[in-house]
């Protein structure tokens, strides 16, 4: 049972004043969460400074200002589109300037004829008379000092404005308790780290510059918050599953038959990556192991091989994937190589009718399939395998570790199989993963042909057009990426949607477009046109980062290529080469690169070892405000950044290393259970109420 003293964190947004069913929604669909902690938990991406200003003058133009004016007149032009309030500020004129088709008399009631109106907006000049467009005011206030000179600004969804969210936020902070600390004397000095409801406060509520300057510390104290709440439940979990023995399977020769009938070689770091997993297998405790594999390195086929490990020993094997369009392409790959009338393969999607689903179920606890492939579907609570005895969790970094590890709570403990092709550097491993025993696969299969890497600036794209005019008539496909905006997906889409319809308009009947916003079936329909169908250009957001593989695909044109990380840069460039001809990645850049972007650019085109691109990451990635930003890779932290955050690591291991679960069982330790609360660790916590 949750403490007492946390409960008003985990109420539902809805509870908070002014959010009705629409803006609840709004919420959850920008958080994937409905609980008022995941409005503290969304950290602001940028800060806007405003000046309380004595006297209007050019000093401040392109200023954010406050002031309180006089409202004297009200202007409406054009219909109605354009709202002018003519105003005075200490008997000097400003207009304020509506630009919509607002009603005019809802404008009115906001600035009232010789009232006095406090607002903030950025000063601009016009035929030398100061002006403001769309401000934003404040009619309840009298005192101008009550408005902070600094406002945070949060990334969002459509249809969720800064004000609404800010207003949500600040009462969200009122309800923070009080907690007795978690982190050892000697760390909060060494870091000079404040409390942590003092943390989130000051980055939050700003008082001044001097705060703002102090975020990076404030949010290093919340990245070390979660970090140490992911490593306590990791050794939760581990040293849990140490306790009893696991599924141990039976050695037999079928696995080197079906190896030795394979159409192709296991490269040296597959044979030792199946001898590991098979050395796991056969003992008497259960397997956590970790798979890496770089982009294209034959991990599929360790697993398929880790699943016959199964079967020969009569259980059950499952694989989970993040997406349908990745869970269906392994479903093919194993039909492929594991063709017999003995075993059974069955695929799990969270689309199947509530028919299919109640068949599929109950073939899957009588042990009618041997192989269950699908995405979460396989973790429902209504899902029961019969004999589980080998779970794969493909793209493991997608996973959080509730999902990666919720097989062992179905009433066993199978073996388990975590899967990457996100290289991650040794030094990283420990810190995501805990002390998980790990495979690496560092070579690409031998037929493989190396990528050729090139890079041009964005105004030379019509030489580029030319070059596509010769792929097409050679029948081969391309993966066009647009580019990263902002921090919101329906930007992100309007780029693409711009780049689709340019591409279609000089090759009509040849583009197709994919993005997050399409519905799992239409996704499915694009990927099937795209590979089987008379269409060679894909223009996609970064959606088609991982997994996918259509070997006719032979070039990827990745677009604005500077706003991308080296990883994902390197996962994108993964999704050509698969066959045996000839591929190439076309990096496009804006002019006037800075100096990070250029060293990416020319790593990305130096190295196809995701290993080395991994590591090279962590040193050219520059200390910028991180701070609200997206992150992509491994795991799915909040505020925690394996590049920025590997500093504390270490006092994160020395300070969870002896903490067994007796210990934090003890009521002494209930801050340690705090923080697990506060992060949702709701395994470890279910491990400790039953430990």
């Amino acid at each position: 049972m949750r403490p007492e003293i946390l409960t008003p964190l985990f109420k539902n947004i809805s509870s908070l004043n002014g959010i009705g069913p629409k803006l609840n929604q709004l919420f959850i669909k920008l958080l994937n969460n409905e609980k008022i902690i995941s409005l503290i938990w969304h950290m602001p991406r940028d800060f806007i400074y405003r000046k309380k200003v004595q006297n209007l003058n050019n000093n401040d133009l392109n200023k954010i200002i406050i002031l309180k004016v006089k409202v004297i007149k009200h202007n409406i032009y054009f219909k109605g589109k354009i709202f002018i309030i003519k105003c005075e500020y200490k008997e000097t004129p400003i207009d304020i300037y509506y630009f919509s088709k607002t009603a005019s008399s809802f404008i009115k009631k906001l600035y009232p004829l010789n009232n006095e109106i406090i607002l903030s907006g950025k000063l601009e000049i016009y035929k030398n008379k100061f002006q403001i467009k769309h401000p934003e005011i404040f009619p309840k206030l009298k005192n101008i000092n009550e408005i902070s000179i600094i406002q945070p600004i949060y990334s969002l969804t459509k249809g969720l404005t800064q004000k609404i969210f800010y207003k949500s936020l600040i009462s969200s902070l009122k309800i923070i308790p009080d907690l007795n600390e978690w982190i050892d004397k000697d760390t909060l000095i060494k870091y000079k780290f404040l409390s942590w409801k003092k943390s989130l406060i000051s980055i939050h509520k700003p008082l001044d510059k001097n705060d703002i300057s102090k975020n990076e510390i404030n949010r290093k104290r919340l990245a070390y918050d979660e970090l140490l709440a992911h490593q306590l439940s990791l050794n939760i979990i581990r040293n849990n599953n140490k306790k009893s023995l696991g599924i141990k399977f039976k050695k037999n020769n079928n696995v080197e038959n079906f190896i030795s009938k394979l159409p192709f070689e296991l490269t040296d770091s597959q044979k030792k990556s199946v001898k590991e997993i098979e050395k796991d297998l056969i003992s008497n405790y259960q397997m956590i192991r970790l798979l890496q594999g770089d982009v294209g390195s034959g991990k599929t086929i360790v697993s398929i091989i880790a699943m016959i490990n199964a079967l020969n020993s009569g259980y059950q094997s499952a694989i989970m994937a993040p997406t349908e369009i990745l869970a269906k392409q392994h479903f093919e790959t194993i039909n492929k190589f594991v063709k017999s009338d003995k075993i059974k393969i069955l695929f799990l999607s969270g689309r199947d009718t509530l028919k299919n689903k109640k068949i599929k179920i109950s073939k899957i606890c009588k042990h009618e399939v041997n192989i269950i492939v699908g995405t979460h579907a396989l973790i429902q609570e209504n899902v029961n395998f019969n004999k589980l005895g080998l779970a794969i969790i493909d793209e493991q970094h997608r996973f959080g570790v509730h999902e990666r590890l919720a097989f062992t709570h179905k009433g066993s403990k199978p073996n388990i199989l975590v899967m990457t092709a996100t290289p991650i550097p040794r030094t990283l491993t420990i810190a995501a993963y805990g002390e998980m025993e790990e495979s690496r696969l560092t070579e690409k299969p031998k037929d493989r042909i190396k990528i050729q890497t090139s890079a041009m600036p964005l105004n030379k794209i019509d030489k580029l057009i030319e070059g596509i005019r010769r792929i097409i008539e050679n029948n081969q496909k391309i993966y066009w990426v647009c580019p990263m905006i902002e921090e919101s997906e329906e930007i992100d889409l309007e780029a693409a949607n711009k780049r689709f319809e340019k591409l279609d308009k000089i090759f009509s009947n040849k583009v197709l477009l994919i993005h997050g916003k399409l519905k799992p079936q239409e996704k499915e329909n694009v990927m099937d046109k795209f590979k089987n169908k008379n269409y060679n250009i894909l223009v996609s957001t970064t959606i088609i980062e991982v997994g996918i593989d259509i070997p006719d695909a032979t070039n990827i044109i990745i677009e604005h290529a500077e706003r991308f990380g080296l990883a994902q840069l390197h996962q994108l460039r993964g999704r050509v080469g698969r066959g045996n001809i000839k591929s190439n990645c076309i990096l496009l850049y804006k002019n006037n690169l800075s100096e990070i972007a250029k060293k990416r650019i020319e790593t990305i085109k130096e190295t196809d070892d995701g290993f080395t691109i991994a590591e090279n990451d962590l040193e050219i990635r520059g200390p910028g405000e991180i701070l609200g930003k997206k992150q992509s890779g491994f795991p799915n932290f909040i505020i925690a950044d394996f590049n920025y955050d590997k500093d504390i690591f270490e006092d994160i291991r020395i300070q969870t290393q002896n903490l067994s679960i007796d210990k934090l069982n003890n009521e002494e330790n209930i801050n340690y259970k705090n923080l697990l609360y506060l992060f949702e660790k709701d395994i470890a916590l279910k491990t400790l109420k039953s430990g």
